[in-house]
């Protein structure tokens, strides 16, 4: 037999008979990409030391009015204090963001930010009144306001488009991780001395704004539009006419409204749990214990392919957990609740906060921002006054256990009202409104 070279084995066909091209196997999901690149880590570890200098503050100074009033009225008053500059400031600060360098924004708000920590430790040493506490805090506020939009719009200036989401999940993870240990410590500051935990928290809160000024921004053209009525309004105009945007922050301004029990920890770790300052501390941190942990999680999993689906049930999750929080007179069992409170809302947050960066052109980030921080931010802080005003009505518990009630309630009407939730796919699939006007 004559010697037949050997033969390549034959070339795989396509359906058409044609030569299937020999496509490269698709790279493999990287969990740690946005930890890649320098600025981003630069960025997420000042916001990390600023958000526990924010949550060691919180706990001093909700401990401190309460210590001052023993009144649950009294807490509210600080929600509403903090609440309202959100509302005030949303639509300048958002056209600021997207007018004048975003670093700089940053940069001075938070200092501002730590010399108001700086007065209310010398207020607490003095034993300066009530009125003087509110007037900082209502101070501190409206920086905190006023620079919000600014560094919220930063972070898809860090990263490549394509690792956007995860970079807000390690984002999210970090503030998460901070926000777990800055009241666990807080409340162990705060039982040694109040006036040092503002010391602490001002200091923390400053090294933002430092880190910040190093950043290497990724360039994105903005277009410089004059400051009038219908240019600060084009965030909210964009907010309304992206349905999935609107659904989104819809159910988390009701949730975060009607459901949060965190204005109301003092007198729960105080008077119904009994266990004091660092019992406080701790249950504070359970929120954020449950975040970092399922925060963890969504970084190592695949994408979530039905994220409506999976956001509408984490909220009513959260709204069970409340209603079973404020039921209990177990610490235990209580922290266990807020913990579970803490996981349900990380997944709304990412889902949330990656659809609203991601579907935003660049130009307009810091307005949608504004607009987001109004939806949320406000209702944080508000959620807090109506928290004090019906627990202040109604007692403490009646006012937790209602709010969980009506969270799962304004989940059902969310799904009703935004059929768009309902069918929203994975993540990876959003893409900006300028690239969707160019699709045919």
């Amino acid at each position: 037999m004559d010697n037949v070279p050997a033969q390549p084995p034959p070339t795989p066909l396509d359906y058409q008979g044609v030569p299937a091209p020999d496509y490269p196997s698709p790279p493999a999901r990287d969990p740690y990409a946005a930890l890649r690149f320098e600025s981003f880590i630069l960025y997420a570890s000042g916001w990390m030391v600023a958000v526990v200098g924010e949550q060691i503050m919180e706990v001093a100074v909700g401990w401190d009015v309460y210590q001052h009033t023993h009144s649950m009225m009294s807490l509210g008053w600080v929600g509403l204090i903090a609440g309202l500059p959100v509302i005030v400031m949303a639509l300048p600060a958002g056209h600021l963001a997207d007018r004048l360098d975003r670093r700089r924004i940053v940069l001075c708000t938070q200092l501002v930010i730590a010399a108001c920590a700086v007065g209310l430790m010398l207020a607490s040493r003095q034993h300066a009144s009530i009125g003087v506490l509110y007037g900082l805090i209502g101070l501190m506020a409206t920086a905190k306001a006023t620079g919000g939009p600014a560094r919220s719009s930063l972070l898809p200036m860090l990263v490549p488009e394509s690792c956007y989401g995860n970079a807000v999940t390690w984002n999210s993870s970090g503030f998460q991780l901070a926000a777990m240990t800055g009241p666990a410590l807080g409340g162990l500051i705060v039982a040694a001395s109040v006036p040092l935990a503002y010391l602490i928290a001002g200091l923390c809160v400053a090294s933002l704004g430092i880190n910040v000024a190093f950043l290497k921004l990724r360039s994105a053209p903005r277009k410089k539009e004059p400051a009038t009525i219908k240019s600060l309004v084009a965030g909210v105009r964009f907010v309304f006419s992206t349905k999935i945007i609107l659904a989104t922050i819809t159910l988390d301004l009701f949730a975060v409204l009607l459901g949060g029990a965190t204005y109301l920890l003092p007198r729960f770790a105080d008077d119904i749990l009994h266990c004091g300052p660092r019992g406080f501390g701790w249950l504070r941190a359970a929120p954020a214990i449950g975040a970092i942990i399922m925060a963890m999680a969504v970084a190592h999993l695949p994408p979530m392919k039905k994220a409506g689906r999976t956001m509408l049930w984490a909220v009513a999750g959260f709204g069970l957990a409340t209603i079973v929080f404020g039921l209990s007179h177990s610490f235990w069992l209580s922290f266990a609740m807020l913990l579970l409170t803490g996981a349900f809302d990380n997944i709304s947050v990412v889902v949330r906060h990656t659809l609203v960066q991601v579907l935003t052109p660049d130009a307009m980030r810091g307005r949608v921002s504004a607009v987001n921080n109004v939806f949320i931010g406000a209702s944080n802080e508000l959620g807090g006054f109506e928290s004090g005003l019906t627990g202040n009505l109604f007692g403490a518990v009646t006012s937790v256990v209602a709010g969980g009630i009506g969270t799962i309630i304004v989940v059902i009407l969310v799904a009703l009202s935004f059929p768009d939730i309902l069918s929203f796919g994975s993540l990876a699939d959003a893409k900006p409104a300028e690239d969707k006007r160019g699709e045919t």
